[in-house]
């Protein structure tokens, strides 16, 4: 198979390939579970028109090539290529992309990109809803709004270090890119503890259960963020690692135990009947909620 046939080559019929279905469709567009990390809401975009794809999630995108190597993390166009080729098989019947008549010049996703603090109550109610108190988002969240194809939007933002933007609200999770990892360094004492984080919100959740104490933080924004977070780990004596329980945080944890050995230590045994650390949150809260309702009833 050549590289203009692997060109040509139908991205849904490649991820059908792979075993995975679109979870829905809206026009030309399908959208699938991102095909190469766990999410539960659909961010991956293919668009059959003009053969390309977009994570929402990740906040890149591309053509079958460079979702190649996101699947197989790397950046090596041969790689990629024995990848699709090995993929496809011989047996396979390429499904004809039609091309478009027009070439069309590209805009970004994001458009009109502001921030400042958080006021919208939908927003704060939304926080309330994750457990989160509005003063503790305050501290490390803004309120981002833009538009995307002319049409306004506004969500919960957490910037990272490369200045793109996590986002969140009730219909949304995504990022502004560019996509990286979020640093938060406690000011004035020197800490030799970081605590290691998936999300934001996993982020937000330990600081309302008072876990974090002084230690800095490093919130991954992704799991596919991992080796961009070593520069930044390699100098502490001590990564307290509260990721999620499943299989990818099981994974991640054991890659950074793989490279700091003894340094690291698995906090998630503390949220085991969880999910992850947000849910341990909203759980003890409604036990506090059921508890005082008890307690009034008695009384």
């Amino acid at each position: 198979m050549t590289i203009d046939e692997m060109r040509q080559l139908s991205l849904e019929a490649f991820l059908q390939r792979l075993g995975h279905s679109p979870t829905m469709q809206k026009r030309n567009d399908l959208w699938y579970n991102a095909p190469y990390r766990e999410e539960r809401t659909p961010s991956f975009k293919v668009n059959k028109d003009r053969n390309v794809w977009f994570d929402f999630g990740l906040g890149r995108g591309g053509d079958i090539f460079t979702l190649a190597g996101e699947l197989v993390r790397s950046t090596d166009f041969l790689t990629q290529a024995k990848y699709i080729s090995d993929t496809v098989g011989g047996n396979f019947v390429p499904i004809p992309v039609p091309r478009p008549v027009k070439e069309r010049v590209s805009e970004p996703a994001f458009q009109e990109v502001e921030q400042k603090m958080l006021v919208y109550d939908v927003l704060k109610g939304y926080l309330s809803e994750r457990g989160i108190p509005s003063g503790v988002a305050a501290r490390h969240c803004r309120q981002v709004s833009y538009r995307v194809h002319g049409k306004p939007y506004f969500a919960i933002g957490f910037q990272n270090v490369s200045g793109g933007w996590e986002l969140r609200s009730r219909l949304f999770k995504g990022c502004i890119p560019p996509k990286d990892i979020s640093l938060v360094s406690r000011q004035g004492t020197p800490t030799d503890t970081c605590d290691v984080f998936a999300g934001f919100f996993d982020f937000l959740s330990a600081t309302t259960l008072g876990l974090t104490g002084g230690n800095d933080a490093l919130v991954l924004n992704s799991v596919g963020n991992l080796e961009r977070s070593f520069r930044y780990l390699d100098g502490y004596g001590k990564i307290n690692c509260y990721l999620d329980n499943d299989e990818a945080g099981r994974k991640t944890f054991e890659a950074l135990r793989t490279r700091y050995a003894e340094k690291t230590v698995d906090c998630s045994r503390g949220y085991a009947d969880s999910k992850d650390l947000n849910e341990h949150l909203q759980k003890k809260l409604s036990e506090k909620v059921t508890n005082n309702k008890t307690l009034k009833f008695r009384l």
